[in-house]
């Protein structure tokens, strides 16, 4: 009786390891799967904050730009006062609408308003460039001439630097999104992002049509 009565405590014995064992190792698993994916959620949220940092430079280039763009245009006689207004308000308020450069959005309203405010001022400056095509002289500038020619780069900057922002925010999102991530993200603060949505499909930034100069042609 004592033989079989321990034979089945050391059977009982083993199965209770066998089950510890199985459970811890179930433990090790999925340890090891969330760690896994919370530093695959570390490289998607730093890719949309680096991409988010890209963004703002090139906004910031295209603010830094329009101050000479105003004093130079200024000095054409008879130049559309209002015109040059809206651009030195669209300018002032697209700079007062902030978010921290360093780190993406979580916000849809916040960058909504930056969007709104710096579209505002796109608007402003393609109207600008459009008059001047009725100002031979200062057509005619090259300073002018030159700082168009840079504004137009910087429009086609921010519109690559928002395309990439948004493609990292959407595959920053879709990660957060997915099973099994969707449900330990938010523990670690792992939210979604928004991204521009002005443009159809959201893909592409909003473009400004500038004039194109001829060969410069002389003063009448």
């Amino acid at each position: 009786m004592c033989i079989g009565s321990n034979n089945i405590m050391n059977k009982a014995v083993l199965l209770g390891f066998g089950c510890l064992g199985v459970i811890i190792l179930g433990f090790i698993l999925f340890g090891s799967a969330i760690a896994g994916g919370y530093n695959g959620l570390v490289r998607s949220s730093t890719a949309v904050d680096a991409a988010w940092a890209q963004v703002q430079t090139q906004y910031q280039r295209r603010a830094d730009l329009i101050p000479n763009l105003v004093r130079t245009v200024e000095g054409a006689a008879n130049f559309e006062k209002s015109t040059l207004t809206d651009v030195i308000n669209a300018r002032a308020n697209a700079t007062k609408v902030t978010i921290d450069p360093s780190k993406a959005p979580t916000d849809p309203e916040q960058l909504k308003q930056y969007e709104q405010a710096q579209n505002a001022l796109s608007g402003t400056l393609g109207r600008l460039l459009a008059v001047s095509e009725n100002y031979p002289q200062l057509r005619a500038n090259n300073n002018f001439r030159d700082l168009q020619a840079q504004i137009e780069g910087t429009e086609n900057r921010i519109a690559v630097a928002r395309r990439d922002f948004n493609n990292a925010a959407q595959a920053y999102n879709a990660q957060v999104r997915s099973f099994p991530t969707v449900i330990y993200a938010g523990w670690f603060g792992f939210q979604p992002k928004p991204y521009f949505q002005s443009s159809a499909g959201a893909e592409a930034a909003p473009s400004v049509s500038f004039p194109s100069f001829s060969p410069s042609p002389s003063p009448k």
